[in-house]
C-alpha cells in the first residue's frame, strides 16, 4: 500500500508514514496543536483515503460503522505508538481494540485484468487487512523503527526505513528542508 514512488499528498490526505497504519494516524491533523483537523470526518472521507492509500482502486460505499471503526483503529494505533515514544507500556485496551479490527474477514487479494493486484472486498474487509497490517508493524521487528517527526509542530509518526535508522523528519522535502534552513540561518546569524 504505501509505494515511495507515490507523491506524499493524494486525494488531500498525507502519506509520509511509510506504513499505511501510520498514514492512517496522520488522517487527524494538529495533534500538538490546541485545535486538531478530522481529515476522515464524513464516510465519504474513508472511501476516498482507501482509494489514495492503494486499498481499492474506486471508492467503495463507506457507513457511518465503518467509519467509527476506522476512527478507532487510528486512535488505537496512535495510542499505542505515542505511549511506546515516551517510554511507556502498552494500554491493553488499544492493544485489544487493534486485535478485534484485525480479527475479522480481511480482504482477498486478487490479479486484476490489468495484471495488478487488488485488494477484493468491503470497506470493513479493507479496515480489518489494515489492523491486520497495523498489527504486524505494532507486534514486530519494526516497531523499534517507528519515529515522530523531529520538526517544530509536526507530530507525524513515519517508519525510519533508513540504513542507519537515524531519520530525523517525516519528509525530508517537508520538514526536513525548512529545518536545515532554520540551521542555516542560525549559523549565518551567529557569524554575523
Amino acid at each position: 500500500m504505501s509505494d515511495p514512488e507515490l507523491p506524499e499528498l493524494r486525494n488531500g490526505f498525507h502519506f509520509r508514514g511509510g506504513h499505511p497504519a501510520l498514514d492512517l494516524v496522520a488522517t487527524r491533523t494538529g495533534r500538538l496543536k490546541p485545535i486538531q483537523r478530522e481529515l476522515l470526518a464524513e464516510p465519504d472521507d474513508l472511501a476516498r483515503w482507501l482509494v489514495a492509500a492503494g486499498f481499492t482502486g474506486s471508492p467503495l460505499a463507506a457507513t457511518a460503522e465503518d467509519l467509527e471503526r476506522a476512527w478507532t483503529l487510528r486512535e488505537a494505533i496512535h495510542a499505542i505508538v505515542d505511549s511506546r515514544l515516551a517510554g511507556g507500556q502498552d494500554a491493553p485496551t488499544d492493544i485489544a481494540q487493534v486485535n478485534a479490527a484485525a480479527a475479522g474477514s480481511p480482504a482477498v487479494p486478487q490479479i486484476g485484468p490489468d495484471g495488478q493486484a487488488r485488494l477484493q472486498g468491503g470497506v470493513t474487509a479493507l479496515l480489518t487487512t489494515l489492523a491486520g497490517e497495523a498489527a504486524l508493524l505494532l507486534g514486530g521487528d519494526q516497531a523499534a523503527r517507528i519515529r515522530r517527526c523531529e520538526a517544530d509542530g509536526c507530530a507525524m509518526l513515519f517508519l525510519d526505513t533508513s540504513r542507519g535508522g537515524e531519520r530525523r523528519w517525516c519528509s525530508m522535502k517537508r520538514c526536513g528542508n525548512k529545518a536545515k534552513v532554520a540551521e542555516f540561518r542560525k549559523r549565518k546569524r551567529g557569524n554575523a
